[in-house]
């Protein structure tokens, strides 16, 4: 298969999926329904939530300026923010491409080396990789409960002891998969795994680590804000409890990888989340298409304006 077939389908495949499962979604929930939970959802906590996210992104802007300054360049301000707005944007059309258009504006507009600037957007993932493991294993424990009901509610084996067989096992996985492993698979997922401890460890040998670390938090905190204050938008979830809503805020994570911006993977996930607490499928669907729809609009707004307004802003404030 040539180059060019693979990178139509890299684009064409993921929507559609996303149009498959928009369809399968308006056939669990008819649009009516969905409509009607549109109108009377209560606007200021959606409004709250978009502002959260908007937060998120001004953050990871100056997050990057710090990784920048170390390579000797300096980044400014509102490049670096119209950069990250527009990679958003750009990653709903074709995924993971808004890294390297990231990359390439500011190797155009600041004058950073475009294998340097990528550099630093992966390092930046590393520490985003992190934190979710943290929030996963946060909820792990919070809900343990539920995931055992789920998987092992006919198997009447204590809880404490299947969490003690879960970690026996995950260590010893860990273990054969480093000292004994020969497949080629296991020495590509070693690189990895060492590329990310690599990754983690130039963090904290960096100039302005504490500032980089304090921004991750504060980053990973106003994305699950947002997505906690956005369920008081409508009933039938605002009482959910906060560790449910992680789960949800979890799978909605990772669904956005399967389509262009998470385009109808986003809400199913959620759906998939809320099912473990009994949430009828009507509100978490909508709650879904709720979140998604108001942070793609604030996406689409943002990153098109930067997208316009950096040409012009470079034009009129060129780099000394």
């Amino acid at each position: 298969m040539n180059t060019s077939i693979k990178s139509i389908l890299k684009i064409v495949l993921p929507l559609l999926l996303g149009g498959i499962l928009v369809w399968y979604s308006l056939q669990k929930t008819p649009i009516e329904t969905l409509t009607s939970y549109f109108k009377n959802a209560n606007y200021f906590w959606i409004g709250l939530g978009v502002f959260l996210g908007i937060l998120s992104h001004i953050s990871r802007a100056y997050r990057w300026k710090f990784m920048i300054e170390p390579l000797g360049y300096t980044l400014r301000f509102p490049n670096s923010l119209m950069a990250v707005f527009s990679a958003y944007l750009i990653n709903y059309t074709v995924p993971r491409a808004g890294e390297v258009s990231r990359a390439t504006l500011i190797t155009n507009y600041e004058g950073v080396p475009f294998e340097k600037g990528f550099g630093t957007i992966v390092a930046e993932r590393v520490a985003d990789i992190f934190m979710m493991l943290v929030i996963i294993i946060i909820t792990f424990f919070l809900e343990f409960d539920v995931i055992y009901n789920f998987f092992f509610k006919d198997i009447h084996i204590q809880k404490q002891l299947w969490l003690l067989v879960f970690f026996v096992v995950g260590i010893f996985t860990i273990y054969m998969i480093f000292k004994k492993g020969k497949h080629p698979f296991l020495g590509q997922l070693k690189t990895l795994v060492k590329g990310f401890l690599e990754g983690l460890l130039s963090i904290v040998k960096m100039q302005n680590k504490w500032a980089f670390i304090a921004h991750t938090f504060f980053i990973w905190i106003m994305y699950v804000l947002m997505f906690y204050v956005t369920s008081f938008s409508i009933d039938g979830i605002a009482n959910l409890p906060f560790s449910a809503l992680l789960m949800g805020f979890i799978a909605a994570s990772f669904s956005i990888a399967a389509t262009n911006g998470g385009i109808g993977s986003y809400p199913l996930a959620i759906y998939a989340a809320f099912s473990l607490f009994n949430i009828a499928e009507a509100p978490s669907l909508a709650f879904g298409w709720i979140m998604w729809t108001s942070q793609t609009i604030m996406i689409v707004v943002l990153g098109g304006l930067s997208l316009i307004l950096l040409p012009f802003f470079n034009t009129y404030n060129p780099k000394q």
